[in-house]
C-alpha cells in the first residue's frame, strides 16, 4: 500500500465525526484529495502530504487551488522526521513551500484536536 493510502486510512480512522469521500485527482487537477462534511459546517476540503524530508511537494495546479481557495480547505501532514501528522490552513502554502512542514501547524499530534480544527473551519 502506498503511504499516501496509508495516511488516508489513518485519518479515517481518526476523524470519525467527519464523513469522508476520496477524491479522484486524475478528474481535476489540482483538486485536494478528500471532501470532508460534518452537520456543524457543511463541506471542506483536505489535501493530504507525505512529507520524506523537510520539503513538501505540490504541482503547480495544487499550488494555484490553495492560493486561490484559502476558506474551509487544508493541508493534513504526515511528516517521517521528525515523525509527526500536521494540520495547516490553505493560507499556508507560501509558508509550506518555503519552509516545509517546519511551518507552524495550526495543531499538530493531536487527531481531536485536528478534527475540531476542520469541523471548526479555523
Amino acid at each position: 500500500m502506498k503511504p499516501e493510502s496509508k495516511f488516508w486510512q489513518l485519518v479515517k480512522k481518526n476523524t470519525p465525526q467527519i464523513q469522508w469521500t476520496r477524491l479522484e485527482s486524475w478528474a481535476s487537477f489540482g483538486v485536494p484529495d478528500l471532501l470532508g462534511y460534518n452537520n456543524k459546517c457543511g463541506f471542506f476540503m483536505c489535501e493530504l502530504k507525505v512529507a520524506r524530508g523537510k520539503k513538501i511537494s505540490f504541482s503547480p495546479h495544487q499550488k494555484m487551488f490553495h492560493l486561490t481557495r484559502t476558506k474551509r480547505n487544508f493541508i493534513l501532514v504526515k511528516a517521517d522526521a521528525p515523525r509527526a501528522v500536521k494540520l495547516y490552513e490553505s493560507s499556508q502554502i507560501e509558508e509550506l513551500l518555503t519552509m516545509g512542514h517546519a511551518a507552524r501547524p495550526l495543531v499538530q499530534d493531536d487527531w481531536n484536536a485536528i478534527q475540531e480544527s476542520l469541523i471548526a473551519g479555523l
